[in-house]
């Protein structure tokens, strides 16, 4: 069975307009955000209209209504990545998810689980977005611990050669991506939870160019916390989620105080409520987290399994078209063996920009830049790279398209050098 490419695009109303002067929109691009289809858009704009109110506080129909449909939303995110209800947070990003995390881990009592102190270890890798990196270096200035990595090799993957030293005895945290946002590699999670496991650390996965694009079950990752956002699975911006088992997510102190994450106040001091609300002071991003329940029915509706083969598929037919243009040089793996839908790779003599601009005007949509990723570029002897990123709504034809444009751009900067 195959993806309905044509059905698909249907759903997603920004499909239906041209871009520059008339020519069909090729948006490859939803490695840094993914379009929104019309269940998405609906459910947003039918919370404003007919059901807006402050959930968890009022005791009229409308507050309940909201609060229903936020914690509905809840329930929706909890199915979908395998989760219980209460170890769902909405956050609003998943930026803002890791950050939670470093800031609570931080701010443990002395005698906490979480609590760090000199000479501790948390480990990271160099294929980190800046999201995962630099909340764990600010930790590691804090409170005195060190940070060590995973390098990554000629072909893309992490090397766990020495995966007995970099994860030692001293090591508590070990934060990673799940899917890397620059070379699509998927990491080899079984051997990298047992080791941390084993030495007593807890384990962070950076999800977000995971989740939107395969069935996930948090308990067969066998990680501790989760963090992923809603505008790169078909949801809307504003919505984050993190998760955390449940005995951890209890034991972590709040990150900001306010409305609603309490249990009782008085003058001089506060207890908080349990998880996941502990997390979630102040109004939340109540139809944000609607239009991601709504996000994570549809995906289900369309089938995370047949996403997967489908990009494979397409990811496949690029590298090998990308292959037989001269001058192209491809970052990450060459084979789909544990690998996803981005594609990053560089141009001889056309810097990524000017690629990028070029396709542009071809009415093809893609990122160029360092992709939030400076010390995997400097790794790569690159400043820049251009990415193609595949979702559900492309097709074969998106990708000849982008191979079109890649040799009109090389032909056409020719003249100039």
């Amino acid at each position: 069975m195959t993806l309905d490419t044509v059905r698909i695009r249907k759903d997603f109303p920004i499909f239906e307009r041209t871009v520059r002067d008339g020519k069909k929109l090729i948006y490859l691009d939803s490695g840094a955000t993914s379009q929104k289809p019309h269940a998405v858009i609906d459910a947003e704009m039918d919370f404003y209209r007919l059901h807006n109110a402050a959930v968890h506080r009022g005791a009229h129909q409308l507050a309940e209504e909201a609060t229903d449909a936020y914690e509905g939303a809840r329930e929706k995110v909890a199915t979908f990545i395998g989760a219980h209800f209460n170890e769902i947070v909405f956050t609003k990003s998943a930026t803002e998810s890791l950050n939670l995390l470093a800031y609570s881990i931080g701010s443990a009592e002395f005698g906490s689980r979480f609590a760090l102190k000199s000479g501790d270890e948390i480990v990271v890798t160099e294929m980190e977005h800046h999201a995962n990196l630099i909340p764990w270096q600010q930790l590691c200035k804090r409170t005195g611990a060190v940070l060590k990595w995973f390098s990554v090799d000629a072909e893309g993957r992490l090397d766990l050669s020495e995966i007995e030293s970099v994860i030692s005895a001293k090591t508590r945290i070990v934060a990673l991506t799940h899917q890397s946002n620059v070379l699509g590699t998927i990491n080899p999670l079984v051997e990298i939870v047992e080791r941390a496991h084993a030495v007593g650390a807890f384990v962070v996965l950076d999800a977000c160019q995971s989740i939107p694009h395969m069935a996930i079950d948090v308990a067969d990752l066998g990680v501790d916390f989760l963090a992923f956002s809603a505008h790169k699975a078909v949801g809307p911006t504003g919505v984050g989620v993190l998760w955390g088992r449940a005995e951890l997510l209890n034991d972590l102190p709040p990150f900001l105080y306010g409305g609603s994450m309490i249990e009782s106040v008085t003058m001089t001091d506060a207890t908080w409520a349990p998880a996941p609300r502990k997390f979630e002071a102040g109004v939340p991003n109540m139809a944000q987290a609607v239009g991601l329940g709504a996000a994570v029915t549809y995906l289900n509706s369309v089938g995370l399994d047949l996403i997967h083969e489908h990009e494979l598929i397409l990811t496949g037919y690029l590298i090998n078209g990308l292959k037989q243009i001269p001058d192209i040089k491809i970052f990450g793996p060459m084979t789909n063996i544990m690998r996803g839908g981005t594609v990053s790779f560089a141009c001889e003599g056309i810097h990524p920009h000017d690629l990028g601009q070029y396709l542009d005007s071809q009415g093809i949509a893609v990122r160029t830049g360092h992709h939030c990723a400076w010390p995997l570029n400097r790794k790569l002897g690159v400043a820049a790279t251009t990415r193609a990123s595949v979702y559900l709504y492309n097709d074969l034809s998106d990708l000849d398209a982008l191979l079109e444009g890649v040799l009109g751009a090389q032909k056409y900067f020719a003249r100039f050098s």
